[in-house]
């Protein structure tokens, strides 16, 4: 793999360079990652992908080992940002992790060694596309004094949350007229890091992007990238919807396989007969909400496979002398209550993989748009605990418009036992589980085909990358 310094000379191969900055998050390094790997393996482009010394190497080693090879083909280039904390997530019942935003504070700082890389590559490049986090669009500033440069917003999260975020009342008129039950955006983020996004996303910001691309398909929310494109922020833009990006979508159809020992337990169980339980890199759980997730398990009577870690800190690779990680131990009674049916997994685990097992039958999830999206792909149902950002409307999304799972919230904030077992029962053995399977199933053969070659969004790529290379 090729690391690159940013303050040296850059030897570029051809005559379009393209620079990825994403946001310092584990779901946007991923998503910039993959669809970098793409545009090498697959259309030959040079690649640039820019970020931290230490997200460089979280998003790298977190890459399936399927995958590894190919990130040769990238060039990445650490980039130097202040020292910045990495304390432990609040486990007090906070949902969003405000313990990165002294992370997000210090990646602002990141705008002045992308403009030095970016005049580097501009001076040996007939054309500089820089593709950026809409949360790191201080790069569409700095591509802007360039002649030959130009800069695309990308957007890790679905149109539907967005449209919901930037105008409330479009939101009402989309639960009439869609069926939705699209729930309140109070409180799913931070006053600090709401800031942080009107500081990076602002109208002058807008201006400069050339176009925008998204992590998502017709076939998924045609109507609302209709009406997202009628957004101000949209206008006189070009849109792209390139979506569900993911290994998946790398090479469509090809089951990527790992040796962890998870896979080796899922061999052994019947074929959808086991719930992943999974909450991603940016959720913690109190101890209560632990404590009931492990008693709904067990009373739903249903085999599961179950990944029980922290939300990643801002440094994954820090480590203190006696930190355990916050980690949340299970009662000995409830383990052998469990015996063989639940398998608990305390570190990372190959979710594709995961997901892609004839053994497991449905998914629950806190509803981030990476998860969504490959269980999706996959035709596996969700059972969605939507937890903070554009959780809650993705939940609505795949509950409530396709129909590909249940929720699991009720009306009240606590969620008890009783709720879970419930919720995982209509997926797995309930009347309604077939008719929920199916539809998965449905919208899963959509999606493969559409990110296989002639499929809506493989072309929506094609057309992108005949724009960047004309």
């Amino acid at each position: 793999m090729e690391t690159v310094a940013c303050q040296g000379q850059v030897q570029v191969d051809g005559t379009v360079a393209v620079v990825m900055v994403p946001l310092t998050a584990q779901s946007h390094l991923a998503q910039l990652l993959h669809l970098s790997l793409f545009l090498c393996t697959r259309r030959g482009l040079t690649v640039h992908y820019a970020s931290t010394t230490t997200h460089i190497r979280q998003a790298t080693s977190r890459l399936h080992p399927a995958w590894s090879s190919f990130a040769n083909a990238i060039s990445f280039h650490e980039l130097p940002i202040p020292a910045f904390c990495s304390p432990h997530p609040d486990h007090s019942g906070t949902k969003f992790p405000a313990h990165l935003q002294p992370l997000f504070d210090a990646f602002e700082h990141l705008r002045a060694p992308v403009g030095d890389l970016l005049r580097s590559l501009s001076a040996s490049s007939r054309r500089v596309v820089v593709i950026h986090d809409p949360l790191s669009s201080f790069a569409a500033d700095e591509a802007a004094a360039f002649p030959n440069a130009e800069s695309y917003a990308f957007h890790c999260v679905p149109a539907l949350f967005q449209i919901s975020l930037a105008r409330p009342s479009a939101a009402l008129e989309l639960s009439r007229d869609h069926g939705l039950t699209l729930p309140s955006l109070e409180g799913i983020m931070t006053e600090e890091f709401m800031a942080f996004i009107q500081r990076q996303w602002t109208p002058s910001r807008i201006a400069h992007t050339a176009g925008m691309l998204l992590n998502t398909c017709r076939a998924l929310e045609g109507e609302f990238l209709d009406m997202f494109a009628q957004e101000p922020a949209c206008c006189s833009n070009k849109l792209f919807a390139i979506g569900p990006l993911s290994p998946l979508a790398v090479v469509a159809g090809e089951r990527l396989v790992s040796s962890h020992e998870c896979l080796n337990w899922l061999d052994e169980q019947p074929p959808a007969s086991v719930v992943y339980v999974a909450f991603g890199t940016m959720t913690t759980m109190s101890e209560e909400e632990v404590r009931e997730l492990a008693q709904g398990l067990l009373l739903s009577q249903q085999r599961f496979l179950w990944v029980l870690r922290d939300a990643d800190r801002a440094d994954i690779f820090a480590s203190e002398e006696g930190d355990d990680g916050g980690r949340m131990e299970l009662a000995a009674e409830w383990e052998e209550k469990v015996g063989g049916r639940g398998m608990v997994v305390r570190g990372w685990a190959p979710q594709l993989d995961i997901l892609a097992h004839q053994a497991t039958g449905a998914f629950l999830s806190h509803c981030g748009w990476n998860s969504c999206t490959e269980s999706l792909c996959l035709g596996v149902p969700m059972v969605a605990w939507p937890m903070h950002s554009d959780q809650p409307i993705n939940a609505a999304l795949v509950v409530d418009y396709h129909g590909a799972g249940v929720a699991v919230r009720g009306g009240g904030e606590a969620v008890g036992r009783e709720e879970i077992a419930a919720a995982i029962r209509r997926v797995m053995v309930g009347e309604e589980s077939e008719g929920v399977r199916q539809r998965a199933r449905a919208l899963g053969e959509v999606l493969r085909a559409a990110v296989a070659d002639g499929g809506a969004s493989r072309a929506e790529l094609d057309a992108f990358v005949a724009l960047i290379t004309r």
